[in-house]
């Protein structure tokens, strides 16, 4: 792309940091940072609230008239949610009405956007690509303590595994759908976190993007 500010794109499974390091990625770029994930949320959230079902339903319309607050609500991450938008995430005719929204927003003035389409449906001709990933234990551990969990709860390990076969489901969902399927670009550059802390990933992204830009420089 030649364009004097960048757009980066963070794809990768649910809960493998990719949303931390973009966030943190753009803040030290001092790029406009979009979690696009919000957006679905945000959709299959008001389905919900108007006692639409995704899984029968479509939310184009909603998709279409979405507004920035709509990203605000504190109640964007709840289990009927992830439900939610994980359906609403393989409706073609919701991906094609956010589609404008996503280009647009890093259009002028560059940008980081994570998500799973990024690099492969919505730029894909962004100027660096990384796809972060985990084992999905890892994964599990991970939005297990993000969700509240402790160490020493005896229950530990059960929560665990609950997590870890929804994250293999929703892994399932999101490369088998027809619409916009999760999968790494040819032109990404993979980081695995599993042994990483977010420090490190940010360090290693940043070592990337650098890379990849002063090459294109050229």
């Amino acid at each position: 792309m030649t364009k004097s500010l960048p757009v980066i794109a963070v794809d990768g499974p649910a809960a493998a940091g990719k949303g931390t390091l973009a966030k943190c990625l753009a803040d030290a770029l001092c790029l406009p940072y979009l979690d696009t994930g919000l957006l679905y949320r945000a959709v299959g959230r008001l389905m919900l609230d108007g006692d639409l079902d995704p899984a029968t339903q479509s939310g184009e319309q909603i998709a279409a008239a979405l507004r920035p607050d709509d990203l605000k609500r504190t109640d964007l991450r709840t289990p009927d949610v992830d439900r939610a938008a994980s359906l609403v995430a393989g409706d073609q005719a919701v991906r094609q009405a956010l589609v404008h929204t996503q280009r647009a927003f890093a259009a002028e003035r560059g940008g980081v956007l994570d998500g799973r389409d990024i690099g492969t449906v919505i730029f894909p001709d962004a100027d660096v690509k990384l796809y972060i990933t985990a084992s999905v234990r890892t994964r599990a551990e991970r939005r297990y303590m993000q969700t509240g969990g402790s160490v020493d709860a005896p229950d530990r390990e059960a929560r665990i595994s609950e997590v870890e076969a929804a994250l293999t489901e929703r892994d399932r969902a999101d490369t088998s759908r027809s619409a916009a399927p999760l999968r790494m670009a040819a032109d990404a550059v993979k980081i695995e976190t599993d042994t990483l802390i977010a420090e490190q990933v940010l360090a290693e992204a940043i070592r990337i993007v650098k890379s990849v830009l002063d090459a294109k420089a050229f």
